[in-house]
């Protein structure tokens, strides 16, 4: 089939890495605009741009900051796409876009529809404590994530996952999927499957407001906060006043008052049910280190409460 594909981040990268390896024609890549990142703020370009131009720099790309002027339309209609694939894009496609392609816009999403519509959908099945997750090729609507689904499959969250950890398996189960479902939707072997609105739930994207640890919380809350949010932005708590980043941890049943530290060897801090191991930690302004490196030159004494 010929393919216009529209994607972003590296997530995106993956899938269109395997559209390369498979018999479907890319005639045209849409992506989000180069963007300042760091504090330097160097333009950078997005995975996707980087992964198409190291494959074949024939193939245009496209950066549209909007796709409602019309030009990205014209564009559409002068490649005459069998199918538009769209993943993790970053932007609203309007009706006469999604109505064009004879086989419609097909989304590979992060998560089993309808549970996760949304923006971060594999960092919040990690944060709030799920088993497992998947990843849903659908044909899309005009809503966020409400196209009827196509095709699922289901992998495992394990106890010590992280978002990031993740993002992987998703990643390389999405590129697999994609290429299977384009297969079986020219053979017309898919059978849609309208998703159940009462079930839905959405995951927004995430934001650093979200990132500071109550410590009041269950331990295993607290655990699922730090690993849904590695590696970005990164669960926080103060020191002495001073902020820290937990960048990994584990639950464990000791307890005491929520908020202080209850141990030392190892670095355990109590919760409203339960405690957290601290594994790996990063000072403002620091690399990150091991707990007892840190407490080397920060002499903290069981009882010290944190978070303030």
């Amino acid at each position: 089939m010929k393919i216009v594909f529209m994607g972003t981040p590296d997530f995106a990268a993956r899938c269109l890495e395997s559209l390369f390896g498979s018999r479907h024609e890319i005639a045209a890549i849409f992506t989000q605009p180069d963007k300042p990142v760091g504090r330097k703020q160097i333009m950078t370009p997005p995975a996707v741009k980087v992964r198409a131009l190291q494959h074949d720099a024939s193939i245009p790309i496209y950066q549209p900051k909007s796709l409602r002027t019309g030009e990205a339309m014209d564009v559409i209609r002068s490649v005459a796409p069998d199918v538009i694939v769209v993943v993790a894009y970053g932007k609203i496609l309007p009706k006469d876009i999604l109505d064009f392609p004879r086989y419609g816009c097909v989304n590979v999403h992060g998560s089993l529809l309808p549970k996760y519509r949304g923006a971060a959908p594999i960092q919040w099945a990690v944060i709030n404590g799920e088993s497992e997750t998947g990843v849903t090729i659908m044909k899309m609507d005009e809503g966020v994530d409400t196209g009827d689904m196509l095709y699922k499959k289901a992998i495992p969250i394990g106890a010590d996952d992280t978002a990031e950890s993740m993002f992987e398996k998703l990643a390389d189960l999405g590129a697999q999927m994609l290429i299977e479902a384009l297969d079986m939707l020219e053979e017309g072997s898919l059978s849609p499957e309208k998703q159940d609105d009462t079930a839905a739930s959405y995951a927004p994207m995430l934001s650093k407001d979200i990132s500071v640890i109550d410590w009041s919380k269950p331990a295993k809350e607290v655990h699922d906060l730090i690993r849904g949010l590695y590696s970005w932005p990164v669960a926080h708590t103060f020191i002495n006043g001073k902020k820290m980043k937990i960048l990994k941890s584990r639950p464990c049943e000791s307890s005491g008052t929520a908020g202080t530290i209850i141990a030392l060897e190892p670095f355990t801090v109590a919760c409203g049910s339960g405690s957290v191991i601290i594994e790996e930690l990063r000072p403002e302004g620091k690399k990150a280190m091991a707990p007892k490196a840190f407490l080397a030159g920060h002499k903290l004494a069981i009882g010290t409460k944190i978070g303030e």
